[in-house]
């Protein structure tokens, strides 16, 4: 067998075939031009017609960053005619996928100067801070439209919850929160119906993100999963009357084992999950009963405590409206916990924000940019169910 062995130069063939791809592109667009420039002109170069409205004048050269890379190209000039090129939007230096790609990597995390490294790396040029400040602003106003939208579907459920970031407030840098609100629409799909700035996520933030969801049309909600916020349960009361309110399972068992100490912890979790797996709502309450009876005869008084203060709100998936394919969905905030993990991993990425429009309109743009897949295509939930099961209630 000969030693000797042919080798391929991948980088040497990535390279050549990078420029022949551009070159051809190039070559593409030059001609588009041209064709471009002999509709105006009602004649090809050189044509003698007596029908022709405009002639040849020579051309300028002008750049183009393309996702093939840089192109030169060269626009024609017209005597006797204005050339507007439809290929080429005028002053138009980036190809449009080009900006939506730098934007994109924007709002996936990747910083301004990391931008703007990345556009000398692909594509041979900076992209002025300017630029892609202007075309932030661009995306916030679309943003802004989209969290200002009108709600036309019902919603049963909603789910409620408040991711923090710091953020510059009289000259220091403070925890603030942004409320943000998920519901389910009557086919079982997901949409985040609300993202606003909560500040401490007190009664009033709380009050005033749901009026201005009500004002925005929201309507037909039937359940509201969350934490115990303080004036969430208080809002839901007065602004949802018709809506139940479901505290997460999770986070409250969290609570009453925080109360556990760590020899009886092991114990405490087995009951708790027994209570939640109860057929009933009736028999959760009973077997709630029973595990603090117990708790306290092992002297954990402030678990058991713990345990009666919110057993009841935590049971209300199991009302007989609530069909039980729904409750291991509608028991949790896990949904929306899960959409602030992402939330949390592009905000760290900034630290603190300048400002409160900066902090939200990232937000917003994130969760934006989270959700466009799957996310919202998905049915998450069986709604005909939900009205089969009103129906026997009633």
């Amino acid at each position: 067998m000969s030693k000797e062995m042919i080798q391929f130069d991948d980088v040497m063939f990535e390279s050549r075939l990078d420029a022949m791809v551009r070159e051809k592109v190039e070559q593409i667009v030059n001609a588009m031009l041209d064709a471009e420039a002999d509709e105006i002109a009602n004649a090809v170069r050189y044509e003698r017609n007596d029908a022709r409205k405009a002639y040849r004048a020579g051309h300028y050269e002008r750049k183009l960053t393309a996702r093939a890379g840089r192109l030169e190209l060269k626009v024609p000039k017209l005597k006797g005619a204005i050339f507007q090129s439809a290929v080429i939007e005028r002053y138009r230096r980036r190809e449009q996928s080009v900006e939506e790609s730098l934007i994109d990597m924007y709002l996936a995390g990747v910083s301004t100067r990391r931008v703007d490294d990345i556009s000398q790396l692909l594509w041979g040029e900076r992209m002025p801070s300017q630029t892609l400040s202007d075309r932030l602003k661009r995306v916030y106003a679309g943003i802004e439209t989209w969290r200002n939208r009108p709600l036309e579907a019902e919603y049963p459920y909603v789910f409620m919850d408040g991711v923090w970031h710091k953020r510059s407030w009289g000259g220091s840098v403070e925890n603030v929160s942004v409320l943000v609100a998920i519901g389910v629409n009557a086919e079982g799909h997901r949409e985040v119906i609300g993202v606003a700035e909560g500040m401490k996520e007190d009664a009033a933030s709380w009050r005033q993100f749901v009026r201005g969801m009500i004002e925005r049309g929201l309507k037909g909600v039937r359940l509201v999963v969350g934490d115990r916020c303080a004036g969430l349960v208080s809002t839901v009361n007065e602004m949802l009357p018709k809506a139940g309110y479901q505290r997460c399972t999770v986070h409250f068992m969290r609570n009453v084992l925080s109360k556990v100490p760590p020899s009886h912890r092991k114990w405490a979790s087995a009951a708790l999950k027994a209570v939640f797996a109860m057929e009933s709502r009736h028999a959760a309450l009973d077997k709630a009963e029973t595990v603090a009876s117990e708790m306290e005869s092992r002297k954990l008084r402030a678990a058991a405590g713990c345990l009666r203060e919110g057993i009841g709100e935590t049971t209300t998936y199991l009302l007989d409206g609530f069909p039980a394919e729904h409750r291991r969905r509608i028991r949790t905030n896990n949904m929306i916990e899960r959409l602030n993990r992402e939330i949390r991993r592009r905000t760290r990425v900034v630290g603190s924000f300048p400002d409160s429009n900066s902090a939200l309109m990232l937000i917003c743009a994130r969760i934006r940019y989270v959700t466009a897949n799957d996310w919202s295509a998905i049915r998450y939930l069986d709604m005909s169910r939900l009205d089969d099961n009103l129906k026997e209630a009633n």
